[in-house]
């Protein structure tokens, strides 16, 4: 019985390794298939109310969309005499306000910068006008409460292209 038992799983195990299997040219083939071309990229964030633009790249040839987002600066605010508690807590409702502006889409990327200067962090929003990343920017616990200032610019980057 034990020994029917073991065959049974070897026979299993060889089913599962011996099945269907995904070659890379096949995956990649159908990652491509579902890849938005270029012009639905560029349609849907035109129909989005998102500016952008475009041009051919001299060294590569490929063409480049460029998507226009907005830079919000977190800068000190007038109001920064709370006590330990009340700061650390407004931290907290901050950093989960731009864990929030993340989650939901509304910002690419957040982070404070590495000096004690006055402007304390940046946020990039990816929404289609200044008016919403300003107002998303101004609901920022920390801004409410006086301590940081918001300061967002128009700010151009390159569609899809990461952080290196």
């Amino acid at each position: 019985m034990e020994r029917l038992k073991l065959l049974f799983c070897g026979f299993s195990i060889l089913l599962l390794a011996c099945g269907p299997q995904q070659t890379e040219k096949q995956t990649s083939q159908e990652e491509v298939a579902q890849k938005p071309t270029f012009k639905e990229i560029k349609g849907k964030l035109k129909a989005e109310g998102y500016q952008t633009f475009d041009y051919v790249d001299a060294e590569t040839k490929d063409s480049i969309l460029m998507q226009q987002y907005f830079m919000a600066f977190l800068k000190s605010g007038p109001v920064r005499s709370q006590s330990k508690k009340v700061t650390d807590s407004l931290q907290t409702l901050h950093l989960a306000h731009l864990k929030r502006m993340y989650d939901d889409g509304y910002a690419s990327i957040s982070g404070p910068f590495g000096d004690d200067g006055e402007i304390r962090g940046i946020t990039i929003y990816n929404v289609p006008t200044l008016q919403m990343a300003d107002s998303l920017a101004n609901l920022d616990p920390m801004v409410k409460a006086g301590r940081l200032v918001i300061e967002v610019h128009p700010w151009w980057a390159a569609k899809g292209l990461p952080l290196r």
